[in-house]
């Protein structure tokens, strides 16, 4: 049964929130489960009580990642009004991405993803339903006459997330908050779509 099925207990929660700032602190490479614990303020045999180790906390954040993405996911996907969608998605998912605890955690996530294929597959699953709703969106938005055909839809996907991730990442070396480029981000899309 999956760990959708079930209610989660509130320990592995507590684990996973141990996890995440000892990551945000230290890096994944740099923390060890004897950082976990002591975070946590729990015993290592609690901890694998809930986790087979490290990498099995990182699967479960992208599980967690996973539930997060689908609001994006599912709104992308059921839309009938692609560009008032699109609009929605850049402001949203620009706004996810700049909090400095994901933006940070996508760097430490996406190098442990270069050096593991496991997690560069658990996490590369949800960043292909992501790709996938964005590129049905943009074709959608094509058939309606909201967009203009593209002719790697998917590719034009990636591009977006590309320039809202990067901004993200660049506000978390930014001396002032960067309030002017996701309208700039935005207006650049929206008009390079637009038919």
């Amino acid at each position: 049964m999956s760990d959708e099925s079930q209610p989660i207990h509130p320990r592995k929660l507590e684990i996973v929130d141990a996890a995440v700032t000892c990551f945000l602190e230290n890096g994944y490479h740099q923390t060890g489960v004897r950082d976990i614990v002591r975070q946590a303020g729990i015993s290592l045999g609690n901890l694998y009580n809930h986790f087979k180790g490290k990498e099995a906390i990182l699967e479960f954040i992208a599980e967690i990642e996973g539930q997060e993405l689908s609001d994006f996911i599912d709104r992308l996907t059921a839309n009938d009004d692609a560009r008032g969608t699109l609009e929605w998605f850049i402001q949203d998912y620009a706004a996810y991405v700049a909090l400095p605890e994901n933006a940070l955690l996508g760097v430490e996530i996406l190098t442990e993803a270069l050096r593991n294929p496991t997690i560069a597959d658990v996490f590369g699953r949800n960043r292909n339903k992501l790709i996938s709703s964005l590129s049905d969106c943009i074709s959608q938005g094509a058939k309606s006459g909201a967009f203009i055909l593209q002719s790697e839809p998917r590719a034009v996907a990636y591009l977006i997330l590309d320039a809202l991730e990067g901004r993200g990442l660049r506000n978390l070396s930014a001396t002032s908050e960067d309030t002017s480029s996701g309208d700039a981000i935005s207006s650049f899309i929206l008009k390079g779509l637009s038919a």
